[in-house]
Formats: C-alpha cells, sequence, structure tokens
C-alpha cells in the first residue's frame, strides 16, 4: 500500500464551522462560533465509533473537546442547546465518510 498526500484545500475541507443558535458563555467571553475539525485516530481513542456516528451525547461530550476550536470543555457540551448539539453530531458523523460519499451526501470536499 502507498501513501497519498491530500492537496491541503482538501485537508482544510476537514473542518466545519458551526454558528451557535445559544451562545454559550465563558467568563466575560460569549462563544458563537466554533471550529470543529475532522479527529484523527488518537482523538477517538476510549472511543465506541458507533456511538460517534449515532450521535450519543457522552460520546460527543468526549470527542468534541479534542476537535474544537476554541476548545469546549465537557461543561460547555452539556451546556449546549439541543439543536446545537445535533449540529455537532452531525459534522462529526461526516467526517467518517470518505470523500465519495461526503460528496453524494452535499457535505463540502474541496
Amino acid at each position: 500500500m502507498t501513501a497519498t498526500t491530500v492537496p491541503n484545500a482538501q485537508k482544510a475541507a476537514r473542518k466545519a464551522t458551526i454558528t451557535l443558535e445559544e451562545p454559550l458563555q465563558r467568563g466575560d467571553t460569549q462563544i458563537t462560533t466554533v471550529d470543529v475539525r475532522r479527529p484523527g485516530a488518537g482523538e477517538l481513542r476510549g472511543l465506541k465509533l458507533v456511538e460517534v456516528l449515532n450521535m450519543d451525547v457522552s460520546a460527543l461530550a468526549t470527542l468534541l473537546p479534542r476537535i474544537t476550536n476554541p476548545t469546549l470543555t465537557s461543561g460547555d457540551v452539556a451546556a449546549l442547546d439541543p439543536a446545537d448539539l445535533l449540529q455537532f453530531g452531525i459534522e462529526t458523523a461526516g467526517f467518517f465518510m470518505t470523500r465519495e460519499q461526503a460528496t453524494a451526501q452535499g457535505y463540502p470536499t474541496a
């Protein structure tokens, strides 16, 4: 098997920005948008992929602090509006598709 290099433009497409319906308050800072990126294998450590793909709240609470910017804490995840949590789940599940599958489902790939 040979490794292939993915152009930077395609790598960059493996992230999403979520605008929160209900901003999070952290001290004096209000968080209104959060970047979420495709997890690496190490960031999935201790998680069952089926639980992540099923958008299990506990699995998302473990994974999101590893792949968000600004970094969401587990407390932040617990405080998310359900609509926002669903958006994180949808975007995260989309990262597990191949580029071909993502294109067929309407996810951006480049």
